[in-house]
């Protein structure tokens, strides 16, 4: 698979360790599965951190929270999950943090380099993995606060009060 890294630093914003690492992470993912960019729904990504390298699992998969087919855990690890809906297979990729020289992490720019330049064996763990088919991402209807006024999914509307309040305004009652 072929990315255009310096797209990717454009559409991230900066070149950063973290990108570098998300980078490598799906490279090896998508080579792995044999999988192209996902245009709608066929790929799934879940995401056990919110860090940059989120950033490079979007542009590299095209799997996106706005297609539904991005899920995000907050575990703080720098591990991904990838599900590809036509065979069900599943994968697992994980950074192997143990593998990176301790004294590299100091330099942004060598550590860069270094994410970028070693071995993929090296640098990250593929494990094939079993999950449930993740649900297809729903089109809801909205629901107006009765508070604020403003429009809310209807799966995130709370009933405070007898009244129908988004999160927002139901945290402020407490």
């Amino acid at each position: 698979m072929q990315i255009d890294y310096d797209k990717m630093i454009v559409f991230h914003g900066h070149s950063c360790p973290g990108l570098a690492m998300g980078y490598r992470m799906t490279v090896a993912a998508m080579n792995y599965l044999s999988q192209y960019r996902s245009e709608d729904e066929e790929l799934v990504a879940i995401t056990e951190n919110n860090a940059c390298g989120v950033d490079a699992l979007q542009f590299i998969s095209g799997c996106t929270f706005g297609k539904g087919n991005l899920i995000f855990k907050d575990y703080g690890k720098q591990a991904f999950t990838f599900y590809v809906r036509k065979t069900g297979q599943g994968l697992r990729v994980v950074l192997n943090q143990a593998a990176i020289p301790e004294a590299i992490r100091a330099d942004r720019t060598a550590f860069i380099k270094w994410l970028l330049e070693a071995d993929e064996a090296e640098i990250v763990s593929l494990q094939p993995v079993t999950i449930k088919a993740p649900e297809k991402a729903r089109v809801m209807a909205s629901v107006v606060c009765e508070n604020c006024g403003e429009a809310v999914m209807e799966t995130r509307i709370c009933s405070q009060h007898g009244r129908n309040v988004c999160i927002p305004c139901s945290e402020k009652y407490n």
